[in-house]
């Protein structure tokens, strides 16, 4: 009897051990995979770029100049495009979110917080052609006619900034694209916000109340060190749909190739706009190859990003560990 129940115990554990082995293995091969379809990415966009980086070598990256009957490629005006309308998105957005979220935590009613939850997960669900097209028709007209001109009067005056905000208005250009942009992503970011807000342990926030805290202090001091990660991981979840946007960006953007100042109210051109404009009537050979080229340097500045927000992290956490 003992036998019996010894060999079945065996054969238990020898059934765990081989699901283990199998489960092991089969998540190590879906990780490997992802590095694969990286390294794939990588090397596609760098094997169809190779003709335009022999042609123009690292002068591509600052060069002005995009004419393709005289085949002159550059990327500097969409990458200029790129940073600018981003960053104007991340200045809007960051501080827009944490409001939302910092409200939907600590301050909103309980009635109000689902039924305004659900409405910024569906504002994060909206196609990107529906912003553009909204942006385009509604937005663009309103912002010519108002913001503009008070911007320009306003602004427009102040030394040093004064040059950003200068020039007619036409409402497309990078300033409209980049305000698009952030009401894109605010969704995104207020919605990880919140989330991590919430995983906040009460014992935490209570703490810090009952020894006097008022809602901001708890703020800045409880929840914000504990859940540092995932709101920057928010942020660079927005960063990186900003940086990828291509839709939403061309109806605005103005798809201009020419950068004749540094007006935030002329039009421009980013990555993206200039890809999903040209890309279908390139013609094989150099032009599609310098369009490729700014689809692998739009791949090269995302991860550095990524790699500038894990290194961020990591200092944190050193600086955490050096006050302990």
């Amino acid at each position: 009897m003992s036998t019996t129940k010894d060999s079945t115990a065996e054969r238990a554990a020898g059934g765990r051990k081989l699901g283990d082995w199998l489960f092991f293995n089969l998540t190590r091969a879906f990780a490997l995979l992802t590095l694969l379809l990286l390294a794939g990415i990588i090397v596609s966009l760098f094997v169809g770029s190779w003709e335009s980086i022999q042609k123009f070598g690292f002068s591509f990256i600052w060069s002005r100049d995009w004419n393709p009957p005289m085949e002159k490629f550059g990327a500097l005006i969409p990458i200029y495009g790129t940073l600018v309308t981003s960053l104007i998105a991340l200045i809007i957005a960051v501080p827009v979110s944490f409001g939302i979220a910092l409200f939907l935590t600590e301050l909103s009613p309980v009635w109000l917080r689902r039924p305004l939850g659900v409405a910024i997960e569906l504002l994060a669900a909206v196609p990107s052609i529906v912003y553009g097209m909204w942006g385009l028709m509604v937005f663009v007209p309103f912002f010519a006619k108002y913001v503009q001109p008070a911007l320009a009067a306003t602004l427009g005056n102040v030394p040093l900034i004064g040059e950003l905000f200068s020039g007619p208005s036409l409402g497309i250009g990078l300033l409209a694209a980049g305000i698009i942009l952030a009401i894109m992503i605010i969704p995104f970011i207020a919605s990880v916000m919140r989330d991590v807000f919430d995983v906040t342990p009460a014992m935490l926030k209570e703490s810090a109340y009952g020894v006097g805290g008022n809602t901001w202090e708890v703020i800045w001091n409880v929840v914000l060190p504990y859940t540092k990660v995932g709101v920057i991981g928010g942020i660079m979840l927005g960063l990186g749909r900003a940086l990828g946007e291509t839709m939403a960006v061309t109806f605005v953007i103005g798809n201009s190739n020419f950068l004749s100042n540094i007006s935030l109210f002329a039009p421009g051109n980013s990555i993206t706009s200039v890809l999903a404009n040209e890309f279908g009537e390139a013609p094989p050979g150099l032009y599609t190859a310098s369009l490729i080229e700014l689809g692998l340097i739009l791949f090269l500045i995302t991860l550095t990003v990524l790699v500038f927000s894990r290194l961020l992290l990591l200092r944190l956490s050193k600086q955490e560990g050096s006050k302990t």
